[in-house]
């Protein structure tokens, strides 16, 4: 567990109104990336957001470095932009995969929440194969009906991972 995602006292009601809340979350930003319009995903996150990648085994020790680490909706949309305009790898197909959402904390303006995910990766000329693995730590913030991300941190489980991770988790 991260720190400051430690699971707290909440009421069944409000927790599964959260529940709700995330997974549609989830749904949207899943389907976003997977369509393949990359450029949108910034726009699930607030404009001063924290967005993390890191090997479980560097979280265990407590060492801060990440495959990949954004501060900022800008820092995203540069991400973004490279991705999406830039790539210099073969074409491919993304599915993700968020199950197990637990809330951990839920208030009028925050959830945190806890899931598993999965990426899945079909090359064109290829069979599909498990890209990547591990837990989202989320830290969303309420706007009205709409959910936005304030913190991302993926931490995925495997040292080993295919040298051409760039798409967002």
């Amino acid at each position: 567990m991260l720190p400051g995602f430690e699971k707290k006292l909440i009421a069944h009601d409000k927790a599964l109104t959260a529940r709700a809340a995330v997974e549609d979350f989830h749904a949207e930003y899943c389907a976003v990336l997977d369509g393949g319009d990359i450029e949108r995903w910034p726009d699930f996150f607030t404009e001063n957001c924290l967005y993390r990648v890191t090997e479980y085994e560097n979280v265990v020790h407590g060492f801060p470095v990440g495959l990949i680490y954004a501060e900022g909706r800008d820092m995203l949309r540069d991400r973004a932009v490279a991705i999406s305009r830039t790539q210099m790898f073969a074409p491919r197909q993304i599915l993700h995969f968020v199950t197990n959402v637990r809330i951990l904390d839920a208030t009028d303006e925050e959830i945190v929440a806890q899931s598993n995910y999965m990426l899945m990766q079909t090359l064109v000329e290829g069979a599909t194969s498990l890209h990547q693995a591990g837990r989202l730590f989320d830290r969303f913030e309420r706007k009205g009906n709409e959910l936005l991300l304030k913190e991302r941190q993926a931490i995925y489980d495997t040292a080993m991972i295919a040298n051409d991770l760039a798409y967002p988790v």
